[in-house]
């Protein structure tokens, strides 16, 4: 078949991870700190808008606290807080806080057994992604993709498409043998700017989005007793179809 491989964004497409899992660990570290910084969902919905931990800290002080002094070693002031954030969110992924979304264990169990190749493309660390893939799939699962394309290993972050490029340059696949799973505007941008059909998978923080480039947009991936809401399906026939499965799939890329 032409379909080879899906390579999956993270949060909020594997896992609802910013709400109830970066949020939460980005003010654990603030208050640690001894900030008295405490972003709000509402707040922190504004800072999606950039991509990444540190540049988004950057971003909240330029734009929402900008009477904030900044310490005279301000790029390891930055580095701390988000290293410290990053052992708030691990310790809340191995504590079970954060599950998979809906047909995200189904559509891996079944890309596997049908001999697909999975990767990872995220602007999270490395750290982040294998607390995940421990805590919901056992630490075994961290094998399944053979490639994890993750935080800083590219310079630019999305929406540039170099850490999709990054992915499938590791694939040694063109673009067009590769499906991508995202759930955000700036995540479409990066994957259809490698040139990767997409597939979305809104949350509460992206719904409002534009997803004019994507393949198709769903409310997440579905189960067989939890069928997925169809957003745009973009022509596409789905009738009869409940949940997203490898045949859709190879539907869309061919």
């Amino acid at each position: 078949m032409s379909l080879q491989a899906f390579i999956f964004d993270v949060d909020g497409t594997l896992a609802d991870t910013e709400k109830d899992g970066h949020l939460v660990a980005f003010n654990l570290a603030f208050e640690k700190a001894g900030l008295n910084w405490n972003w709000s969902a509402e707040l922190y919905q504004d800072l999606l808008a950039v991509t990444g931990g540190k540049e988004r800290i950057r971003y909240y002080l330029e734009k929402f606290n900008t009477t904030f002094n900044k310490p005279d070693n301000f790029d390891d002031f930055v580095a701390g807080l988000h290293k410290s954030k990053t052992e708030f969110y691990m310790q809340l992924m191995e504590e079970g806080k954060i599950p998979l979304r809906p047909g995200v264990l189904r559509l891996l169990t079944e890309a596997r057994e049908v001999g697909l190749r999975l990767a990872i493309a995220t602007t999270t660390t490395p750290a982040n992604v294998t607390a995940l893939l421990k805590s919901t799939l056992g630490e075994e699962s961290i094998d399944w993709f053979e490639v994890i394309a993750a935080g800083d290993i590219v310079p630019a972050k999305k929406p540039a498409p170099d850490i999709f490029l990054y992915a499938l340059e590791k694939l040694k696949l063109e673009p067009e043998k590769c499906l991508a799973f995202e759930d955000s505007d700036n995540g479409l941008k990066a994957s259809t700017g490698a040139g990767l059909k997409t597939v979305i998978t809104i949350n509460g923080y992206t719904e409002e989005h534009d997803f004019s480039g994507a393949d198709l947009v769903l409310s997440d991936l579905g189960e067989p007793d939890e069928p997925f809401k169809i957003i745009d399906k973009k022509g596409k026939d789905l009738s009869g179809q409940n949940y997203f499965d490898v045949q859709i799939a190879q539907q869309l890329i061919a």
